[in-house]
């Protein structure tokens, strides 16, 4: 039975509930946070905060993090899954907190908009809860994340303690190293996707693509950026906002006098 005088930790993920990373996440913070976990059933990665209006969803009870922690699957994507715990097991106690991740891959810069991580932390920050992405730009899928957990026990815990202003959330990345040279507190840094759709023609007759790609970033020597952070060693904390209003462009587009 969970301890109410606990905080209460809802966390998901992009990767699956099966993923390495979000049972290192789930160990870093449930000795002081009761924890629900309710990921999809298999990758969605790249999902961003889409959600299911059309398909039925299923969830599915899992028993593979002991237990002192549940574990529910859904069929949908990381956002169905925050929407689907919160109305069905968080009724009477709303989490103090969501989580995504800990990501297999790198969403600093422009990735943070494609990225089913980052959606599961916009949901929660739509919610008026509390939330926080975790990725680790190692893509390896059995990557160890114990180096990780001095860094995102603070973060956490901080969060818990003072929360976070309305309408943001915390984008956090953590470079493919051992060790780290300290945190910094970023912006998000200007690059794209280049050479994205590599085509091929099936024996049947038929072409067919796969979307690929590489990224530039546009801005590699901006000191301030979350990729400048991320190559250089540091822990790039991004705060990120809810509102995307562009106010700097609101009075050029005022004086078009349409």
């Amino acid at each position: 039975m969970m301890d109410i005088k606990r905080p209460l930790i809802l966390i998901s993920n992009d990767d699956g509930y099966h993923s390495v990373g979000i049972r290192a996440l789930v160990n870093m913070v449930k000795d002081f946070a009761d924890v629900l976990v309710c990921a999809p059933e298999s990758a969605r990665s790249g999902y961003s905060c889409a959600f299911s209006a059309v398909p039925s969803l299923r969830l599915k009870r899992r028993h593979n993090m002991g237990e002192d922690v549940e574990v529910w699957s859904c069929n949908g994507t990381p956002v169905d899954c925050v929407k689907l715990a919160i109305d069905q097991f968080c009724r009477e106690r709303k989490p103090d907190l969501v989580l995504g991740g800990i990501n297999h891959g790198d969403n600093s810069t422009v990735n943070a908009h494609y990225s089913g991580t980052m959606g599961v932390a916009m949901e929660g920050c739509m919610k008026y809860i509390p939330s926080i992405a975790f990725s680790n730009c190692n893509y390896d899928e059995t990557a160890d994340q114990g180096n990780l957990t001095h860094y995102v026990r603070q973060i956490v815990e901080r969060v818990l303690a003072e929360g976070l202003p309305k309408g943001v959330c915390l984008n956090v990345n953590f470079p493919n190293r051992k060790t780290f040279e300290g945190v910094r507190v970023c912006r998000m840094a200007y690059g794209r996707w280049v050479q994205e759709i590599v085509k091929e023609h099936h024996p049947r007759g038929y072409d067919y693509f796969w979307v690929v790609g590489r990224y530039e970033n546009d801005e590699p020597d901006a000191e301030d950026s979350d990729q400048w952070a991320v190559s250089h060693g540091y822990v790039a904390i991004t705060p990120t906002t809810m509102d995307v209003t562009a106010y700097e462009a609101m009075e050029r587009i005022r004086s078009w006098q349409l």
